[in-house]
């Protein structure tokens, strides 16, 4: 993977998080991940397409999602029901495509899916051949973990600059 397609969702899990939560988070030590990914209790996945191509997880106990949504809406969440799932996926969400705006100003143009979650400890997703970034999250509500399955499409790449080579004049 691509390191240039770290820091974008890096910046962009801080800001969301700070703008909609008010909560501070620390980053844990980075890790690679080749194993297939195998879920905690609450798991948003997003899949991005274009010049990056890949899924990015998010994932979390029920107490973070719950935790995060409470301070989302300003109210006690004590169930992980409809409004609260939606409210995560939501935050996901936010968080991938701010992280895709950061990335396209540094030339890596993608498309993001909407959002689906995952409920239930120990689904397993395979990656097939990509390797996972894991970047650990920790906070006052606990913590969180992005898992990175990205690389660089460069087929698109190249359509993409063709696109913007000038046509030859044409004959007359």
């Amino acid at each position: 993977m691509n390191v240039k397609f770290l820091n974008p969702f890096i910046d962009a899990v801080f800001e969301v998080l700070n703008a909609e939560t008010s909560l501070q988070v620390e980053r844990g030590t980075l890790a690679l991940e080749n194993d297939p990914f195998v879920t905690p209790d609450v798991t948003v996945v997003i899949s991005l397409v274009g010049q990056v191509d890949g899924s990015v997880f998010y994932g979390m106990s029920y107490e973070m999602a719950l935790g995060l949504v409470s301070r989302m809406m300003g109210e006690a969440y004590t169930e992980f029901d409809s409004l609260a799932q939606s409210g995560i996926a939501e935050l996901g969400n936010v968080i991938t495509g701010r992280a895709s705006i950061k990335l396209a100003e540094t030339g890596f143009e993608a498309t993001i899916s909407p959002p689906t979650l995952i409920e239930g400890a120990d689904a397993v997703i395979s990656t097939l051949d990509r390797p996972r970034l894991v970047v650990p999250l920790r906070s006052e509500l606990g913590g969180m973990a992005i898992h990175l399955a990205l690389r660089e499409r460069l087929d698109v790449v190249r359509s993409a600059a063709e696109l913007k080579t000038p046509a030859a004049p044409a004959l007359s």
